[in-house]
């Protein structure tokens, strides 16, 4: 396929583009920074006008696409004003959306968060493990657009049957230099709470996106993206009952199993984490 990938040049993006031209996808990363060369056209998002330009083709490179991967995003909370959070990311994200619609792509595939099931848990989860069934806890202005763009994508594929929209709820993106922090996490229970131990190998979290482009139907799906293990070596189950006394466990869950539950992934999708922070200790 010929896929556009917004944010190709950021940490989770990169490990996309290596892994979907590993696989002899003809790849353009969509970026405000990038390297000069064939793969690369530098854009802003949040201009209309340049991503709908961009989407019917690019000369001496492209004349479209097949597919869309959006990434690009101001990444997590807290790293601007709220309020340039939202205008960026709300908008980034209607602009790449509706570009794709009117260049007649119908595969799009798109980070949303994991801080739509209610991070930083200040408030008890349902039920541990958490999984995509119960409605989204935005608790941040971040995760609110994460949230309304969701919401976003459902009307999109209500109105176009022929379109695939899906969201892939990532954790928190890790890269195999990042693991060597992970022993000190043990000293606190509380230190990772805030998502449930979780975390996803950049390497997986591109496998989940060529997972989704592969095999999406048309309509509109969520996933939560994560590795099979948490970021503790104390055991899960131990980990749930200490710091969520209130909440119910409602399956059995291995020694060091995940608490995002990556399960529906793995049944429609075939997602299968390959990498754990265990291996490089």
């Amino acid at each position: 396929m010929r896929i556009a990938v917004t944010g190709g040049s950021g940490k989770l993006g990169r490990s996309v583009v290596a892994r979907l031209s590993s696989e002899r996808h003809d790849v353009t990363n969509l970026d405000q920074s990038g390297p000069r060369g064939a793969g690369f056209t530098k854009i802003d998002l949040t201009d209309y006008g340049q991503v709908v330009d961009v989407m019917f083709g690019i000369n001496d490179r492209t004349d479209g696409f097949d597919a869309v991967v959006h990434l690009g995003a101001i990444p997590a909370p807290g790293l601007h004003a709220d309020v340039a959070t939202f205008h960026n990311n709300m908008l980034s994200t209607y602009n790449v959306f509706q570009a794709a619609r009117r260049a007649g792509i119908k595969r799009i595939v798109y980070a949303s968060s994991e801080t739509v099931l209610g991070l930083p848990f200040d408030i008890d989860p349902p039920y541990i493990p958490v999984d995509e069934e119960y409605p989204a806890r935005p608790e941040s202005t971040y995760s609110l657009v994460k949230h309304l763009e969701e919401q976003m994508a459902i009307e999109l594929v209500r109105w176009d049957p022929t379109l695939s929209i899906t969201a892939l709820r990532f954790s928190n993106v890790m890269d195999p230099d990042d693991y060597a922090a992970f022993p000190a996490f043990d000293a606190d229970t509380t230190l990772r709470k805030w998502n449930l131990w979780g975390y996803i190998d950049g390497r997986d979290g591109a496998q989940a996106v060529l997972r989704a482009l592969e095999t999406a139907a048309p309509g509109f799906e969520t996933f939560i993206i994560a590795a099979a293990d948490t970021v503790m070596t104390r055991s899960s189950a131990t980990l749930a009952a200490e710091v969520f006394p209130g909440v119910s466990v409602v399956k059995d869950v291995s020694e060091h199993e995940t608490l995002l539950s990556i399960d529906k992934a793995r049944r429609l999708l075939g997602f299968a984490p390959e990498h754990s922070w265990r291996d490089h200790t």
